[in-house]
């Protein structure tokens, strides 16, 4: 079984309530149909800054992440394929824990 950090990018601006609070529930309603998949729901974040050595690496926005685990990368992709993200047009980059 393995670990794997989802990071979702290009989620909507939720400046609505209604809008908002109907993502939160179809969030939550995918989070429990995966059973134990997910193993850290996660949470929204917000870019504040980059520190490097020297030139940092171009920036790129991170809107929030899950942790979910499944037996291969395909199971993965396929738990993720009815995230509700997908429907309203973001991206969800999937990336292995390999620690």
């Amino acid at each position: 079984m393995a670990k794997f950090l989802v990071t979702y990018h290009g989620v909507p601006a939720l400046t609505d309530a209604t809008i908002a609070t109907q993502t939160r529930e179809a969030v939550a309603a995918w989070t429990a149909a995966t059973g134990s998949a997910v193993v850290d729901p996660g949470a929204p974040v917000r870019a504040l800054t980059q520190l490097a050595s020297s030139e940092p690496q171009r920036r790129s926005d991170i809107d929030g992440y899950s942790v979910i685990e499944a037996d291969s990368i395909e199971a993965a992709s396929d738990l993720l394929r009815s995230h509700p993200l997908l429907a309203s047009g973001g991206t969800l980059q999937i990336n292995e824990l390999l620690a």
